[in-house]
């Protein structure tokens, strides 16, 4: 097979001290991935620009970033400002256009970062600062390489930015698979007392408490096909979340790691009998041992392997 291009470069790191979000582990499943021999090829990507980010973020947004003034709107992605976290959030926007580019030139590609799903226009949450599925997709419909796509977001938590950011962009689409709702840069663990209502393009399909691997998938298997019909999208971008894992510390659900690539295998499936271009990237992952944040994120690539090798 042709070996799948993923994207990654070391300065997609930024040292932000001790905290919950391991950003670390870019380079760990980097590491992982290349230590298995997987067939894939590993690239740096160019650095988004600000052109590219003011199709999305406002420009009081990117100063707050870039200067770390007014700090509140600078931190408002629940990270603690420094120059080099503002870089670094330049690098990895960077890595979804290539990655989406690549998947459209090929009809599989990864970054390997987040999809930053909570970032909003004017402000970040959740650990996200700039939103890459939507900064992608907005690049490529500028260069007139995609017209319609869809975002089929299985992180835990609701990717609240990305349908909001969707609000004004009828020819692109949210599949949002969740356990915790998100809203205000709060997490809602309840999914039966808070969720969110449907719209034209942004579909909201919460998990119970409690749900297991197959309760899951089943929705998955329910209300993935409806959804690629609904939006015809020239492209998907998956969002592989790591943190539905039923040892993550905001999981209410029993999901293993076995379950996890199923998911990823059916995604990837339902893209390739399709004929849909399908790009991934990395999501969430608390659980305090981070090697099993990796190994949901290795086993993402392990099934893009399994489905794109085979003939």
């Amino acid at each position: 097979m042709t070996p799948i291009r993923l994207f990654h470069d070391p300065r997609y790191e930024a040292d932000i001290g001790e905290h919950v979000m391991p950003i670390r582990k870019f380079r760990l499943v980097r590491a992982a991935i290349e230590a298995e021999g997987l067939p894939v090829t590993i690239a740096s990507p160019e650095r988004v620009t600000d052109e590219d980010l003011l199709r999305v973020h406002t420009q009081a947004y990117l100063d707050a970033i870039r200067t770390g003034e007014p700090l509140a709107l600078a931190q408002s992605q629940k990270f603690p400002w420094s120059a080099g976290l503002a870089e670094a959030v330049r690098w990895t926007n960077g890595g979804c256009i290539a990655a989406l580019f690549a998947a459209l030139e090929d009809g599989i590609a990864g970054n390997l970062a987040s999809g930053f799903h909570h970032a909003h226009g004017p402000n970040g949450e959740g650990y996200c600062t700039f939103n890459g599925l939507v900064v992608a997709q907005e690049r490529a419909r500028a260069e007139g390489r995609m017209r319609r796509g869809l975002v089929v977001d299985m992180d835990l938590h609701y990717g609240n930015g990305t349908a909001s950011l969707l609000a004004d962009r009828p020819e692109l689409f949210q599949l949002s698979i969740y356990g915790n709702w998100y809203d205000k840069n709060q997490a809602y663990r309840d999914v039966a007392a808070r969720r969110t209502p449907d719209t034209e393009n942004a579909w909201s399909v919460p998990v119970p408490n409690g749900a297991d691997g197959a309760h899951y998938l089943g929705l998955l298997h329910e209300h993935l096909g409806p959804a690629i019909e609904r939006s015809r999208p020239d492209v998907v971008l998956f969002q592989a979340g790591a943190d539905p894992y039923m040892e993550d510390p905001y999981s209410p659900l029993l999901l293993t790691h076995a379950d996890l690539r199923e998911r990823d295998r059916v995604v990837f499936d339902a893209c390739k009998r399709r004929g849909i271009p399908v790009m991934w990237v990395l999501a969430g992952g608390y659980t305090k041992d981070v090697s099993k944040v990796v190994e949901v994120h290795v086993n993402t690539a392990r099934a893009a392997v399994e489905v794109f090798g085979a003939p």
